[in-house]
């Protein structure tokens, strides 16, 4: 009687395809579908479509066309696994130094009227902050966004003031869409209250985004920018930089001029 020989690589395929079944499954229950999510979906996918057919596919793949784009493949794959591990280092770079004179604190969506985990989780950062040096302005940002039922900024200030922030100290942004959005109302709340945008402020976010939000506060002027990085929850990891590894690369590309990018990849190392 033959014996039934499994390669090593197939088992650990289907031990990952297991894996990322249960955990799609939980995620589609528990969390909002968005691009990150989409991306475990594909990997999940692409797990169980090689375990069932990777004799054919390693056939393919052999020679020829199949070969060219085996290597393609994997060039991708080392692109994205490069990209993810440059957003994990960079988060954490260019952290306050003491005497900004503002931290700003990015959206990131309410359940009705109650800040997100990952919402809260700024907020609590940009409390941390303020703490440490509480002459500086808090300023917090964001819209109305589908299924809640006020502005985020209203939220957040809210949420700061239970905190122990004051009012007085508080400057609630509540128009915006977007990250630049966030920042380009956030500079002009400021300028109102004197602060210039030459003056050095902290940018609050989670840290898989802590790159980005520091490069859109330049590009809205901001000329000395340091980021607060917030921490995220277990469960949000993967999602989260898979996300941020494409909205990078989509940031150098279409918003990061070509005459500076060199200089700004440089200066988050």
């Amino acid at each position: 009687m033959g014996k039934l020989h499994m390669p090593l690589k197939i088992i650990i395929v289907w031990v990952l395809a297991v894996f990322f079944l249960g955990d799609s499954i939980l995620r589609s229950l528990r969390s909002n579908f968005n691009f990150g999510l989409l991306l475990v979906y594909l990997i999940t996918g692409g797990l169980w479509v090689y375990g069932l057919f990777y004799r054919p596919i390693d056939a393919f793949c052999a020679a020829g066309a199949g070969r060219v784009l085996k290597i393609l493949f994997f060039c991708g794959i080392g692109v994205l696994a490069a990209l993810v591990a440059f957003v994990v280092a960079s988060g954490y770079a260019q952290q306050p130094t003491g005497g900004e004179r503002a931290i700003i604190v990015l959206g990131a969506g309410l359940r009705k009227d109650t800040p997100s985990d990952l919402l809260r989780r700024r907020l609590d950062a940009a409390f941390d902050a303020w703490s440490r040096d509480r002459q500086a302005l808090v300023v917090v940002t964001g819209g109305q966004g589908r299924g809640e039922t006020i502005p985020e900024g209203v939220a957040m200030a809210r949420y700061l003031q239970q905190k122990g922030v004051p009012e007085s100290q508080i400057l609630v942004e509540q128009k915006s869409t977007s990250t630049e959005e966030n920042l380009l109302f956030a500079r002009e709340l400021l300028a109102a209250r004197g602060v210039d945008a030459g003056q050095p402020v902290a940018v609050v976010s989670n840290a898989f985004h802590c790159y980005r939000a520091r490069g859109y506060a330049r590009l809205v002027g901001f000329e000395e920018v340091r980021s607060v990085p917030a921490s995220i929850g277990a469960n949000s990891v993967l999602p989260c930089y898979l996300r941020e590894a494409f909205a990078v690369l989509y940031y150098w590309v279409f918003k990061s001029s070509r005459a500076g990018w060199m200089a700004r990849f440089v200066g988050t190392l």
